[in-house]
């Protein structure tokens, strides 16, 4: 992976509301020749990424109309049956902007990307094209549309318990280009810009940012954040000087504690990195874990620049289910998608390693009647043929 750190940025004292807690981060210089905005668009949109596969970033209502009688596709602000001949009577629908790509530029020099899409984007198609060779386990939907459709359930800020509160009542810090979000002490989300009037600008829109499953229960359960204040020796203060140097000296130990293990698991030394876009000596790219169950994993995006400093991070802490299905997916593509080979390097058989994928939600993969069979040898406790 690209070696991702969060050198030029330092931690400053963090603040707590409930089971929120927030950590400043402060560039001593803001990242020049860079800067973000925000542009709101008023219509849900769809990107085609190519290979006539489409990400929808939002959709309004549970039923969509592909297409209207408009000048494009639309979603359906109601439902409602008709008969055949029907005409003139369906629901209002809102227009649906096709976009060309995830990040795209707009601009000689201009980039336009939509926060946080561009690596949930990145973890749905991993392995998206479903098996390579056609194992006689696979169902032909498998083997003709691969892992389509494919989707996951996300949070906005909104619906994490007390994440807009902390954001209305907390202070900004002279300097500050980002925070770390953490609910009852899980790291949910880190986000760094360039520049302080940037982050300024951007601060209250983290409420409509994007969090795991985990944050959310975690926002619910409304754990109060752990107490982290700190004392200072006075056997060793004399002086304002004294009492500077030793403010000082709690100051940098928070910081390093707070670097090296509250943040140490938001970038995976084992994890992988692809650049999506340059511009102008930038680099636009995606980072995803390396599925490792039983520990953190976030996936994310960045703008950097030379050595891997960051100029902009947008992070989302991916829940256990959704790393299981990772680990899963990278598993069975680094085994040619083979269910005998994938099975005896995680040490199940063939059958445990099938109903695994139909409880991670990819029993649609397997035929039904193989899948049919596993479920009967585990009912049984019978060993799978050949194991």
């Amino acid at each position: 992976m690209k070696n991702l750190t969060l050198a030029g940025l330092s931690t400053r004292p963090a603040q707590a509301w409930g089971s929120v807690r927030l950590v400043p981060l402060v560039r001593e210089e803001p990242v020049e020749n860079l800067r973000l905005h925000r542009h709101v668009y008023d219509d849900p949109s769809v990107v085609a990424v190519g290979d006539r596969t489409v990400y929808t970033a939002f959709i309004p209502h549970a039923y969509v109309a592909t297409w209207a009688n408009t000048e494009g596709p639309a979603a359906s602000y109601g439902t409602r049956m008709l008969q055949k001949d029907d005409a003139g009577i369906a629901p209002a629908s809102l227009p649906v902007r096709v976009r060309r790509r995830m990040a795209r530029r707009v601009a000689k020099d201009r980039l336009r990307f939509l926060p946080l899409h561009l690596a949930v984007e990145g973890y749905l198609a991993l392995h998206f094209g479903g098996p390579e060779i056609a194992w006689e386990e696979w169902s032909q939907r498998a083997l003709r549309g691969g892992l389509s459709p494919r989707a996951e359930r996300t949070f906005l800020g909104l619906h994490v318990r007390g994440l807009e509160d902390a954001l209305g009542v907390f202070e900004v810090h002279p300097g500050q280009c980002g925070v770390m979000v953490y609910v009852a002490d899980a790291l949910a989300s880190a986000f760094v810009v360039p520049h302080p009037d940037d982050y300024r600008a951007l601060h209250a829109t983290l409420v409509e940012d994007l969090f795991g499953e985990t944050i959310y229960q975690y926002g619910l359960l409304n754990l109060p954040a752990a107490e982290m204040s700190v004392r200072i020796d006075d056997t060793r203060v004399g002086s304002l000087a004294d009492l500077r140097a030793q403010a000082g000296l709690r100051q940098d130990e928070w910081a390093s504690f707070h670097d090296t293990v509250m943040a140490g698991g938001l970038f995976d030394p084992d994890g992988g990195y692809r650049a999506v876009q340059h511009l102008n000596g930038f680099e636009l790219g995606r980072f995803m874990p390396a599925f490792s169950p039983r520990r953190e994993n976030h996936i994310g995006e960045v703008i950097t620049r030379r050595k891997g400093r960051i100029a902009y991070l947008k992070s989302f802490r991916l829940s256990d289910t959704q790393v299981r299905r990772g680990y899963l997916l990278t598993r069975l593509a680094a085994h040619g998608w083979n269910l005998e080979t994938t099975a005896k390097a995680l040490g199940t058989d063939a059958a445990g390693l099938g109903l695994r994928l139909e409880r991670a939600g990819f029993g649609y993969l397997l035929r039904q009647d193989v899948l049919d069979h596993y479920r009967a040898q585990a009912r049984r406790g019978m060993p799978a043929p050949g194991t």
